[in-house]
């Protein structure tokens, strides 16, 4: 146990007064947990991992718990295919569909119980969220802040008077400040991402060991990645941007020193969609924070990428790319439950090719979120569109094949990343945007939320050359190939070669370098010569070599 590592981060949150009362809360809650968490027989990571992202009530069968019904669905179609699931929160919840949550310690009954997520845990390594930025304002802990009861009257922000939060950074456009009523009057309480989402009060050392408590018991039922979500905001200090605050990199390292010792087979993510040179902060010094962080940068690049036929951007941005040791990786996907997210691409893509990708979007029926600026200003910041129907414009005369074409080349870029691939469900089998869920809920984001009936999905699924069935299909075969070739190892080496603009290239090598992959990729909808090849428009083409 390195304890002064536990005292010297401590210290640094809540200075020396109280460390030692607290230091001693933290050794209890280690021992309580040391010993009672399995370890998985294989805890590597390795060229077979691929994570399907997707809600636990994604598919839906009347009378029946949804992760039952997800997980006989996965164990159908998925088995050898993916190796993980990012199970989005299945807790109660109140709005924010399931990030906003009203109970961590429960399973929304709707969905089943804990029987069911360890169920899920022992076919597939399981990620959870940990929304540990803020909680729903209906959750017991607010409503009994709200009556003044002890120990929750200190587990949230209030702010009094008038100080000046116009430096405060925050992607929504909705106040910062929400006035509820107390048993002891109005307070104005902090709220970064809407009304109903409450911040916790990090400063309090309650709030961070009851957080941790709560994070091990994932671990204890069955999590092998904890996904911090919106971890960029967790410290407040008025006068600062309240976002990448030293405290919320500190707090990060404690919880990875804690795992060391009593979960060292659980991996960290990290959920911060901010530019690129921000994002990769999260891996600290390459041993003390997380060990996978979101390549949030890669979504709307190869969505230039595919637009412009060029890839000029792509391919200068990812030869660019470094990893600060050979135990952190990225986590690549394109898309996921929320948005395509712009911030990460400022400084790689220009304002106006920015601005082009926001054109797009709104021409081929998305929408775009904003958020407010320390100026008074407004800037837009994700993208809200089904990745199929950002890459194809409904008012082009394109056939079928060439749209699914296009697509596919976008997830074979991905695919071909070093790093863990996430795959959305929606890709993975080939949805189109629910308009009818953003009218209905008046969420932009809902446009790629949409549940799915079991016996129509498996109907879909089983109509020969159905769009579907060509995407999952497809889609299976590169995670097989990918999965049968030590090249693409997450911990393996990438050289991104320059092969002209119509062409993304790069090699992967396996960490032994034994085995080496040529991945080429067509980004144009034209026959393009690569080497020794003829590639045909938007073809993938992976060479193996000894």
């Amino acid at each position: 146990m390195d304890q002064q590592r536990y005292a010297d981060l401590l210290k640094c949150l809540y200075g020396t007064e109280v460390l030692p009362q607290v230091l001693n809360r933290l050794l209890e809650l280690i021992a309580r947990y040391r010993g009672k968490i399995s370890k998985p027989d294989n805890d590597h990571l390795t060229e077979r991992d691929a994570i399907l992202i997707t809600y636990g009530d994604q598919v839906r069968y009347p009378g029946l718990p949804h992760l039952r019904i997800l997980g006989e669905f996965c164990d159908r179609y998925l088995k050898g295919v993916v190796s993980g699931i990012h199970l989005l929160p299945f807790f109660p919840w109140s709005s924010d569909d399931g990030f906003s949550i009203i109970d961590y310690r429960k399973v929304d009954p709707a969905l089943g119980d804990w029987t069911d997520v360890k169920n899920l845990a022992a076919g597939f390594r399981l990620m959870v969220d940990g929304v540990v930025n803020h909680v729903s304002s209906q959750s017991e802990w607010f409503q009994a802040f709200l009556r003044n009861e002890p120990p929750y009257r200190d587990f949230f922000i209030t702010v009094d008077g008038n100080p000046d939060l116009s430096t405060v950074i925050r992607p929504r456009t909705l106040p910062l400040l929400t006035e509820f009523q107390t048993t002891t009057g109005a307070r104005r309480v902090w709220t970064t991402f809407s009304a109903d989402q409450v911040d916790l009060n990090f400063q309090n050392p309650d709030v961070l060991l009851e957080i941790f408590d709560i994070l091990f018991q994932y671990i204890q039922n069955g999590a092998q990645f904890i996904r911090l979500d919106a971890i960029a905001y967790l410290w407040k200090e008025i006068g600062t941007t309240c976002l990448h605050l030293p405290q919320t990199h500190v707090f990060i390292q404690l919880f990875r020193a804690v795992l060391d010792e009593i979960a060292p087979h659980v991996r960290i993510i990290t959920e911060t969609n901010v530019p690129h040179k921000e994002n990769i902060t999260y891996f600290g010094d390459g041993s003390n924070e997380a060990q996978l962080v979101y390549n949030f940068a890669l979504p709307p690049l190869v969505l230039h990428t595919l637009l412009n036929g060029d890839s000029t951007a792509l391919t200068r941005w990812a030869a660019g790319l470094y990893l600060p040791s050979g135990q952190t990786t990225f986590f690549n996907f394109l898309a996921s439950h929320d948005g395509i997210g712009l911030n990460p691409a400022r400084g790689i893509l220009s304002d106006a090719e920015i601005e082009k990708l926001i054109q797009v979007t709104f021409a081929h029926g998305g929408r775009v979120s904003y958020k407010n600026n320390p100026d008074g200003t407004q800037s837009p910041y994700e993208m809200n569109i089904n990745y199929f129907d950002a890459l194809n414009s409904p008012s082009e005369s394109d056939p079928p094949a060439m749209k699914i074409d296009r697509f596919m080349a976008a997830q074979a870029i991905m695919l071909a990343m070093k790093g863990v691939p996430g795959i959305y469900f929606h890709s993975l089998f080939g949805s189109r945007g629910w308009n009818e869920g953003v009218i209905k809920s008046g969420q932009n984001r809902s446009i790629n939320r949409e549940k799915l009936e079991y016996q129509q999905l498996e109907n879909d699924l089983n109509q020969p050359g159905s769009r579907r069935v060509q995407i999952f299909s497809r889609f299976r075969d590169l995670l097989l190939l990918r999965a049968a070739s030590p090249a693409f190892h997450p911990f393996g080496k990438q050289e991104v070669i320059d092969r002209g603009s119509a062409i993304f290239a790069v090699w992967r090598i396996s960490p032994d370098g034994q085995q080496k992959t040529l991945c080429l990729q067509n980004i144009t909808a034209c026959e393009q010569p690569v080497d020794a090849y003829l590639l045909a428009p938007y073809q993938t083409l992976w060479i193996n070599s000894m």
